[in-house]
């Protein structure tokens, strides 16, 4: 009498299981990218929507809160004005945040190189952090003769500290055990800054930039309207003045809404810079496999 053995479940290749997790894994990732980018617009397209409809269900004036279709019909409208003075602020933006690399790099560098040069004039760069612009911005307006300069060093103060400190933190941060070995094998200086220092270094400073950025278009503008220039070469911080002077509610709001894209567009690019250059090496831009 013969017996025959039961069948058990049909069992799985360690292959196949590997080849659906990672499946999973895939379209799990592709979702989170699409979620990504659709509700943050969807809660924005509501949120327009919502203001739009506030605004015509209620018949509020436009001289009190422009409906969005209005500020994006007098931006259309208004842009041979809103642009140049675009043009305006982005300059002087763009040039505070270079000389605040410039200067913030460097002077972090002679910091790490002696104690009693951070000792000395770290204190300083303090006080220039914690002073409110807007309550130095009168001053340099009144001792620097020209208005672009003026303007410059004001935005310049606001983004100067956060690299500083941030490459500073970042150059006193490489590993002790590495530097013990620089040293050891007779590294300069030079050498110990350029391959150890500087690489430990570029996480944070890319850090302080991102923040930078933002800081920059904030005292431009602070400049601006403790300045209160006009004519030609003013820029979005004036057109705003001008337009409540004028009660244009529309393109003050425009002015605004382009202040706000200017400084979410610096963000975004400062991002991927970021993320460019550390993508490769540095854990916080590595993508993790689990």
């Amino acid at each position: 009498m013969s017996v025959s053995a039961e069948s058990g479940p049909p069992m799985v290749a360690p292959m196949d299981m590997a080849a659906e997790a990672l499946d999973l894994r895939a379209r799990a990732a592709r979702r989170e990218r699409i979620l990504r980018v659709v509700l943050p617009v969807a809660i924005l397209a509501c949120a327009i929507l919502g203001w739009e409809a506030l605004v015509r269900i209620n018949e509020i004036p436009h001289y009190i809160l422009p409906s969005p279709s209005l500020i994006a019909v007098t931006m259309v409208k208004d842009w041979s004005i809103l642009s140049v003075s675009l043009l305006t602020t982005l300059r002087i933006t763009f040039s505070a945040l270079a000389v605040a690399v410039i200067g913030g790099v460097g002077l972090a560098i002679l910091f790490t190189q002696s104690k009693w040069i951070e000792i000395s004039f770290f204190p300083f760069a303090v006080i220039l952090q914690v002073t409110p612009i807007i309550a130095i911005a009168p001053l340099i307006l009144i001792y620097v003769n020209s208005i672009p300069a003026a303007l410059l060093i004001c935005a310049w103060i606001v983004a100067f500290f956060p690299i500083l400190s941030n490459t500073t933190l970042g150059l006193n941060s490489a590993d002790h055990n590495l530097r013990n070995l620089f040293e050891l094998y007779g590294a300069t200086r030079w050498q110990t800054l350029r391959y150890l220092r500087l690489p430990a270094a570029m996480p944070y400073f890319l850090g302080g930039l991102r923040i930078a950025g933002g800081l920059a278009l904030i005292g431009a503008i602070v400049a601006e309207f403790a300045a209160g220039s006009a004519g030609r070469g003013a820029g979005l911080a004036y057109r705003i003045l001008e337009s409540s002077y004028r009660l244009n509610v529309p393109r003050m709001f425009a002015a605004l809404l382009l202040i706000s894209i200017t400084g979410i567009l610096i963000f975004l690019v400062l991002s991927l810079l970021s993320h460019l250059l550390l993508r490769k090496w540095h854990e916080s831009a590595l993508k993790r496999e689990n």
